[in-house]
């Protein structure tokens, strides 16, 4: 597949994904039955530094899949950076994958641009994105400080709201 077709793909997935969620409480969350280990993966961040998802154990990690050219992730960004500055220091990391493909100079302009400070990695083959069985843009996972799935969450959400709000303290009270 050549880089205009994955694209292509991605920038429909990503459509698809803001017409699914119009039904979904932009706040809900689901929840597995069965707490499965993360998948640990090594990407680079904006400044070609190794970063791997184990360096956050002990924390509790909101790792959200998302790209430059999809609409509902941009609009997700400004509540992500929220929920960041507001629980940092209490131990949730927020850790962003971008699916850009070739264009770290494009991703790293729209997060200066935007203001953003929350670690951002580049997964420009894919390969996390296919650990996590990414199907569409944005996807979230909440992971626990045990290096365990707590939540998903499949299309834009709110997650500045109190209902998230109230989930990210339990998890962060909790362990």
């Amino acid at each position: 597949m050549n880089g205009h077709s994955l694209f292509v793909m991605l920038a429909s997935l990503c459509f698809v994904t803001t017409a699914m969620a119009a039904d979904v409480p932009s706040e809900s969350l689901d929840y597995p039955k069965k707490r499965l280990p993360a998948p640990d993966f090594s990407l680079r961040d904006l400044d070609g530094q190794s970063l791997r998802l184990s360096d956050y154990r002990g924390k509790v990690v909101l790792l959200n899949f998302w790209a430059t050219f999809c609409s509902p992730c941009r609009r997700e960004m400004p509540a992500l950076e929220k929920l960041w500055r507001d629980y940092r220091g209490q131990g949730l990391v927020v850790l962003a994958v971008a699916a850009d493909r070739g264009a770290p100079d494009h991703v790293r302009r729209f997060i200066e641009e935007g203001g953003y400070s929350f670690p951002v990695v580049l997964d420009p083959n894919g390969a996390a994105r296919k650990a996590y069985e990414v199907v569409a843009l944005p996807m979230t996972y909440i992971i626990g400080r045990d290096g365990r799935f707590h939540a998903r969450a499949l299309g834009e959400r709110r997650w500045d709201s109190s209902i998230v709000q109230a989930r990210i303290e339990a998890l962060l009270a909790a362990e």
